[in-house]
């Protein structure tokens, strides 16, 4: 339900352009953003930072791109929010040797610490191609290949990094005690 929650703004900002233009859509992105981190507060009790840090670029790039009537200022958020993804990683990682990924994924997994630091660094890399690709395709294509790339362009090169990922983890993850039991009786 959340994952699904989180879409909803993406999905009817792409309907709303689709039929009425860039203002009306930033608009309804804008109100669904806000009614998402609501009705997230509301039925979770918390925002994750993550989310929050999302929310707030989408209200103050949404605002000025339905002020200005002018798809640009989206276009600026996904190269800014991306890069800043990155940075955030690369800083953590380099500067305070802390990879971040671990933070967030390892409670949940073990692993040892080169593993994480080649995931955290992975996704960095993952965040600055996505950002490079929003400038090429917002520089040399229209709008609406734009708007189809932010759309489902974007979510697709997640998917297929989240899959890198797991493939990634999975070597890393203890054989369950079955596969070691049948082993032991050999």
């Amino acid at each position: 339900m959340k994952q699904l929650l989180e879409f909803i703004p993406l999905i009817l900002f792409f309907i709303t352009y689709k039929l009425s233009g860039v203002r009306d859509a930033a608009i309804v992105l804008v109100i669904a953003t806000i009614l998402q981190m609501v009705i997230l507060k509301w039925k979770y009790g918390a925002i994750e930072k993550q989310q929050k840090i999302m929310a707030s670029a989408v209200v103050f790039f949404g605002l000025l791109t339905a002020y200005f009537n002018e798809l640009r200022y989206l276009q600026w958020k996904v190269t800014i929010v991306n890069a800043l993804f990155a940075i955030i990683l690369l800083v953590a990682q380099f500067q305070f040797k802390i990879p971040l990924v671990k933070k967030l994924l390892g409670k949940e997994i073990k692993l040892p610490e080169q593993a994480w630091n080649k995931l955290n660094l992975g996704w960095a890399i993952f965040f600055i191609i996505c950002m490079l690709v929003n400038i090429y395709i917002s520089r040399n294509m229209s709008e609406e290949a734009w708007v189809d790339f932010k759309s489902f362009g974007l979510i697709g090169m997640t998917i297929i990094a989240t899959l890198i990922s797991a493939a990634y983890i999975y070597k890393y993850l203890p054989k369950d005690e079955q596969n070691n039991h049948k082993d032991g009786e050999n």
